[in-house]
């Protein structure tokens, strides 16, 4: 079946929405300030050695000199297992000189950014280190026949003039010498663009940012049966059509600028969707529902069979119900992003054919999940247990804090997320009322927000609209809610 891949970019986050047949399948945001710094690559320009410390200062072009320790300059190891201690640091830098390193710990407080000089970049399946001609295997891979199936595989991949090594992830235990091909071809080429740079750059700068959000959509995401994807952002569909070209030509022909007047993501009904997949209770057509706890420890959903009445006796409509939920779940995990061990309550089903049937629909369904998902059979209970890989934090957990009213039982949406909401609705009622002014009503640490963080990003928006946006402190109103009035 056919889908769309939606990107929805604003200054502050990015959405992508994958649709398939109408219905949204998964839902990824990514926000501009908790994207942080690791995995970057600069070219910096060494401030101070300090030899009493076996560590320097190097300037990254950030606000905070960098620290580098000499156990993380790559050349100062030893990788021949004789245990050798490193060079002194004195004896390898000096003061004035520019080197490539890679960010491994973002600044914290007053403390700079903590740097390595072995340089590595993480793709979808593998990861290259340029400076190494060495193939390893992720530990979590623990089948030693496994291991050195994946690396032969890789080896026989490999150019005949690579010099440099991998890292080979778990994500790729499932994938076809095509995909690891695509990920080499792709680990190279931004090697070499970050090598070129490296040697006409004046240092301090930024050599490679890591992915973002967008970027790692076009590589890893799209497939034979993606149909379109549509950017709403005429400047990042440029940036992206820059970046396909280079590095992922095959979906250039799919890529496509938006411009309707209507909000991409409202023209597909993806806000009212992401609202649905924050809620606990998640209805079925049937008239069932599903309800979904998400707890530090575990993920519990529950199938009720809610006013569905359809089948010819009972134990037909709870076997329908079960059946119709098998899908429900399996979409939901996608949609939410829900990892770790879930724990499923099906409704309890005396008939061994229905239970066998269900389990085959659950299976079926969650065949089409991209990460690894492993199910165990019906267990005494009646409950069905399985493991879902962390891959990112869940919906929630992006886009909601625990609510200070409940003493952390429930969750309320986070001041920014409140602020972001306004902007958007701002946007749309510029476009449906000639109204010569906005009054945002809303609770004071949204006001705040508005005042200090997200100053600049309201000002730009209300010169965009055209219109003036004034701010107001509502009386009561909670950190979610807000009101929009035209004056």
């Amino acid at each position: 079946m056919s889908e769309d891949i939606l990107i929805n970019i604003t200054p502050q986050e990015t959405r992508i929405a994958i649709v398939m047949q109408g219905s949204t399948q998964e839902l990824h945001i990514e926000r501009t300030l908790t994207r942080g710094l690791a995995g970057d690559i600069y070219l910096g320009k060494i401030v101070r050695v300090l030899p009493g410390m076996q560590s320097a200062f190097i300037d990254i072009g950030l606000e905070r000199a960098a620290f580098l320790h000499v156990a993380d300059i790559w050349d100062a190891q030893s990788h021949d297992g004789s245990g050798s201690p490193p060079t002194p640091i004195e004896k390898t830098l000096s003061d004035g000189q520019t080197i490539m390193v890679r960010v491994i710990k973002d600044p914290i407080g007053t403390k700079g950014a903590r740097l390595s000089t072995q340089i590595s970049i993480a793709g979808r399946m593998l990861v290259y280190l340029p400076q190494d001609a060495h193939i390893g295997i992720s530990q979590r891979i623990q089948d030693d026949e496994e291991r050195d199936l994946l690396r032969n595989r890789v080896q026989k991949l490999l150019p005949p003039d690579e010099k440099g090594g991998y890292i080979v992830r778990t994500m790729a235990e499932d994938a076809n010498d095509d995909d690891l091909q695509s990920d080499i071809d792709f680990l190279r080429k931004i090697w070499h663009t970050i090598s070129e740079s490296a040697k006409t750059k004046p240092g301090p700068c930024l050599l490679y940012q890591d992915l973002n959000l967008a970027q790692r959509v076009l590589r890893d995401f799209v497939h034979e049966e993606t149909a379109s994807i549509q950017v709403d952002s005429q400047g990042e569909f440029l940036q992206l059509r820059e970046f396909a070209g280079t590095y992922t030509p095959g979906v250039l022909d799919r890529l496509a600028y938006y411009s309707g007047e209507r909000p991409l993501f409202d023209l597909y009904g993806i806000e009212e969707e992401i609202q649905r997949a924050l809620a606990r209770r998640v209805d079925l057509k049937s008239g069932g529902y599903l309800i979904i706890d998400q707890t530090e420890a575990m993920t519990t959903i529950d199938v009720n069979t809610g006013g569905f009445v359809g089948g010819r006796n009972f134990d037909d409509t709870i076997f329908k119900t079960n059946l119709e939920a098998a899908h429900a779940i399996a979409r939901q995990l996608r949609l939410r992003n829900l990892g770790g061990i879930i724990i499923l309550d099906f409704i309890d089903m005396e008939n061994p054919e229905h239970r066998n049937a269900v389990m085959n629909e659950l299976k079926k369904a969650l065949s089409h999940d991209r990460t690894k998902v492993s199910v165990n059979d019906f267990s005494p209970l009646g409950l069905v247990e399985m493991t879902r890989k962390r891959t990112r934090e869940s919906l929630a957990h992006i886009l909601c804090e625990p609510c200070p009213t409940c003493g952390g039982s429930g969750q309320i949406k986070t001041a920014r997320t409140a602020c972001y909401e306004i902007m958007r609705e701002l946007v749309r009622e510029a476009k449906q009322f000639n109204s010569r002014e906005f009054r945002v009503l809303a609770s004071q640490m949204v006001i705040d927000l508005f005042l200090e963080e997200e100053s600049q990003h309201l000002a730009a928006l209300g010169d965009s609209i055209g219109k003036t946006v004034s701010l107001q402190v509502g009386s009561g109103f909670a950190q979610d809610q807000y009101e929009i009035i035209l004056m």
